[in-house]
């Protein structure tokens, strides 16, 4: 039998090292017990996940408006834009690592998708962002107050991102909202990261209004539905179908790996809100998300809030938020959108509707019978 002859300085060797193994793991397993995510500079870092005509614009800007809040408008934007040839699942790692920097107020990889000199208008839609239009990033609002996208536009368009890293750097809660992530599993080392306290909102909506909405903008969308698809081809009349499908099994990804047997870095970090239960209680649902993400309501936001919820809509712009009845717009497709075209989400979409509490018609009676409640409540 062959013999396996150790010298003594080899056995002292292998200790150390099974002990030094011992000690990183069990500083690894420390780091990621729900209880010791507190990063070391504070900050609180919300990532709104949702999907295309949603609501996901207007809870931004629920965010946005907060004093304490440091927001941008859909980074993940720069990503597709940049690598369109590519499918959704290719771009999650590139997704990820954006976010990650943007949440550190390191600008540097999201240069790497922008003009060689950029401007601070490269990025999109960045004048919807509150932090972007107040000091240090520019004077024009104080920073305690509203913001006015078009006149942010005209006098706050300063010369590359040091600025935008300067304010970021400053603000408690660092906001971002993308409609681009389809699963949970790419953020996983954002979660273990403990420089960051990542918290997650994931906004859904009734698949039957989303297409409806989708429908009124498609030509806004052709990139990002290529993208979804994956780059296959597929007839004209059944892309919407196709994105909508996978949009909601995106949506059953997430829920189901957040809900059902999370892993321990998940626990008390993902909270799941339904457009339509905003709608229908704005201030409640919305203070319920600013305690989980570790925000105070003010009067001034309240007064907004309420303003927003029920007023009358003044633009038709996709991604601008205008006041309307919150209510009425989340009904709208049970009048203005056809039996057939509900009866084809509800077959694409049935499992994430049973999922996420919403309701099937059978008929088209019951689609425009209002008095019907399509919502399930929520459990308690």
């Amino acid at each position: 039998m062959p013999s396996c002859k150790v010298n003594f300085s080899t056995m002292i060797l292998m200790v150390m090292l099974q002990g030094a193994a011992v000690v990183l793991f069990c500083s690894w397993y420390v780091e990621l017990s729900p209880n010791n995510f507190t990063p070391s500079n504070g900050k609180v870092h919300i990532l709104v996940i949702s999907s295309w005509r949603s609501g996901s614009s207007f809870l931004g800007q629920v965010f946005n408006q907060h004093p304490s809040v440091f927001y941008l408008f859909e980074p993940a934007w720069h990503v597709w834009t940049r690598i369109p040839k590519l499918g959704a699942q290719m771009l999650q790692m590139a997704v990820r690592d954006l976010l990650r920097s943007v949440f550190q107020c390191d600008f540097s990889t999201m240069e790497a998708y922008l003009p060689q000199k950029p401007m601070v208008s490269s990025l999109f839609l960045w004048a919807v962002s509150r932090a972007l239009c107040s000091p240090p990033a520019c004077p024009l609002t104080p920073r305690g107050n509203f913001s006015n996208p078009s006149r942010c536009f005209q006098a706050c368009n300063a010369p590359g991102l040091q600025g935008v890293q300067e304010a970021c750097s400053t603000y408690s809660h660092v906001v971002l909202k993308v409609v681009r992530v389809l699963e949970l599993e790419s953020l996983y080392p954002l979660f273990q990261d403990p420089s960051l306290d990542l918290r997650i909102i994931h906004l859904v909506r009734d698949p039957r209004a989303v297409m409806l909405s989708k429908l009124r903008t498609a030509g806004n969308f052709h990139i990002d539905d290529h993208i979804i698809l994956e780059q296959r081809s597929i007839p004209a009349a059944e892309v919407q179908y196709q994105v909508l499908q996978e949009v909601c099994r995106g949506h059953v990804r997430i829920n189901e790996r957040a809900i059902l047997k999370p892993p321990p870095f998940l626990e008390g970090r993902y909270k799941m809100v339904r457009y339509e239960d905003i709608a229908h209680n704005p201030l409640e649902e919305i203070n319920e998300m600013y305690d989980f993400a570790g925000l105070e309501m003010t009067t001034q936001l309240k007064e907004w809030i309420y303003m927003l919820t029920s007023g009358k809509r003044e633009n038709n712009h996709p991604f601008e938020v205008s006041p309307r009845n919150a209510t009425d717009v989340s009904q709208a497709w049970r009048s203005m959108l056809s039996h057939d075209k509900v009866k084809q989400v509800q077959e694409v979409c049935e499992g994430a509707m049973s999922l996420l509490g919403y309701r099937m018609v059978h008929s088209e009676g019951e689609q425009k019978n209002l008095d019907i409640d399509l919502l399930v409540p929520r459990k308690p």
